[in-house]
């Protein structure tokens, strides 16, 4: 689909590509498309009136909700998109497996060491209170800095409430881990 803005032509492709390059205000090393929170790009009524983007925050009191949602409506209109409508979606729930495999790249190479698995698979659901009797998950998490499995969970609850708080033995380096939810 096509929308008419001042006269040029903008696809849905492009909207999202420009999506792409709006960072997560949390985590700037990846963008809103890269976490998987944006769902949504389409044309209300006439495409000339107003271009919607649907968002689905990582957790429903995400704190970074209103900035995401600013930042997309001042990116698109800086790219003469006039009227733009960010809406919040809650269901379906985000899930870290929306994380597009560059995201996860990305976060390893910022520090953060990628959820394991998936949600939606029963085997890497996590199990808090298997955390704080074992000290870890069952499946080692691997340190961003230096790769080693030798690494234990300090803390359920890290930077964010999305991440657990980790520590290599190996280079002795603290790191989060971006829980599997």
């Amino acid at each position: 689909m096509l929308v008419r803005s001042d006269a040029v032509t903008t696809p849905v492709r492009q909207v999202w590509d420009w999506l792409a390059e709006v960072p997560d205000p949390e985590i700037p090393a990846v963008s809103v498309v890269d976490l998987g929170i944006v769902r949504e790009v389409s044309w209300s009524g006439d495409p000339s009136q107003e271009c919607l983007v649907a968002v689905t925050p990582t957790y429903s009191g995400c704190p970074a909700t209103e900035v995401i949602a600013r930042t997309i409506a001042e990116t698109l209109k800086e790219r003469g998109i006039p009227q733009v409508r960010v809406e919040t979606r809650l269901a379906p729930a985000w899930t870290t497996d929306w994380l597009t495999p560059e995201a996860r790249e990305k976060l390893r190479r910022y520090g953060i060491a990628p959820p394991v698995g998936q949600a939606a698979a029963a085997e890497h659901v996590v199990d808090l209170s298997r955390i704080r009797r074992q000290g870890g998950l069952p499946t080692p998490i691997v340190c961003p800095h230096c790769g080693s499995t030798h690494t234990e969970c300090v803390s359920a609850f890290g930077s964010t409430p999305c991440k657990a708080l980790y520590r290599c033995h190996a280079c002795k380096e603290p790191f989060d881990y971006f829980k599997c939810h």
